[in-house]
């Protein structure tokens, strides 16, 4: 089972670093207006004193060119005493070219909270691998910078985990979400994107018992770049596990799904976990064909009793929970609730 170091609770005025460990858009002229509104959104709400990495704002081309640069940014935002958290500013689709870059070993010596989603899966398992827990979460230019205002449902997650150290917790489903595509251009920025109506809470797909376990996943898409890596989770990473599992905006088919959840099965991970939860798809998209897909490749390895919930709030979400990697959670079917059982930073 995991045993992750929590990192220390942020505190109003502490100074946090953004940086770019995939795609480098923060820095590109067009949507620098972006960074700076999600920036001073941490500094208006938290009244957190945020600093960007040398390279962070390089721009897309210099961040693409130079895996090196943003791994360096990242070894430097651990190892700086003064710097409480690190904030991913995006995702994209090669922050995995920062492996034979990353010192485990400062990050293991220097336990902080890395904020993040999508593509910075490489970088919570980074630090899965470093042994610190982190924060699968929002990230400054999809989330911080939200226009007109960041959700109250993503700043009270993040502030109960992450300031508050609040425990338990119950990580609702917001009433409402948006999947709505509005250009990042800066003569949108007054325009808020529409949120609709989402479903009633969880769907339990199957499973009767309350389970619990450390929370333990990412986006799927990305996951399965780490494969064969040092990165990948162990074996025994997966043990007694609430996997969390989300697919990204690229809408995956449903027969890639099945066959990477049926790839799951096949190394017997599926068979040491606890329960299993699902973020809700980008607009919805292929949600009951996924769901029938899960009951069938469960089945296929004896698990039809496993726990499973879908339609939750998180990774390519809006608005959306944060969860911490390696503490304590709770699936119980019958109450249809996801719990936090412990505190995520000391």
């Amino acid at each position: 089972m995991l045993n992750l170091t929590k990192p220390s609770a942020l505190k109003r005025g502490d100074k946090v670093a953004t940086v770019s460990l995939s795609w480098g858009g923060a820095g590109d002229t067009e949507f620098l207006w972006r960074y700076e509104q999600g920036s001073r959104r941490l500094r208006d709400l938290y009244d957190l004193e945020v600093v960007a990495m040398p390279h962070t704002l390089a721009g897309s081309e210099t961040v693409y060119e130079h895996p090196e640069k943003r791994a360096a940014d990242l070894m430097t935002a651990f190892a700086d005493p003064s710097i409480k958290a690190i904030f991913s500013c995006i995702g994209g689709n090669d922050s995995i070219r920062m492996l034979p870059f990353l010192d485990f070993e400062l990050m293991r010596a220097n336990p902080k909270i890395f904020v993040g989603y999508s593509d910075s899966t490489i970088t919570h398992l980074a630090c899965l691998k470093a042994g610190i827990s982190s924060f699968y979460g929002p990230a400054i230019l999809s989330d911080w910078a939200e226009n007109i205002q960041l959700p109250t449902f993503t700043a009270d997650y993040f502030w109960a985990l992450a300031f508050e150290a609040k425990a338990p917790l119950t990580f609702d489903v917001s009433d409402e979400y948006t999947a709505e595509f509005l250009p990042w251009l800066i003569e949108n920025r007054d325009i808020a994107r529409k949120f609709t109506p989402n479903m009633d809470g969880y769907e339990v797909v199957q499973g009767e018992h309350t389970v619990s376990g450390p929370l333990l996943g990412g986006c799927l898409e990305v996951l399965e770049m780490a494969k064969g890596t040092a990165l990948f989770p162990q074996p025994s990473d997966f043990d007694d596990a609430i996997l969390f599992l989300e697919t990204s905006e690229e809408m995956p088919p449903p027969w890639w799904f099945e066959d990477t959840l049926r790839n799951y099965g096949a190394q017997g991970l599926l068979n040491r976990v606890n329960g299993m939860i699902f973020g809700k798809p980008q607009s919805g998209k292929y949600y009951d064909d996924y769901r029938a897909l899960v009951v069938k490749v469960l089945n296929e390895f004896g698990l039809a009793e496993l726990p499973v919930f879908f339609n939750a709030s998180f990774g390519h979400n809006e608005p959306k929970i944060t969860l911490p990697y390696g503490r304590m959670a709770e699936l119980s079917p019958e109450n249809r609730t996801f719990k936090l059982l412990e505190t995520a930073v000391e």
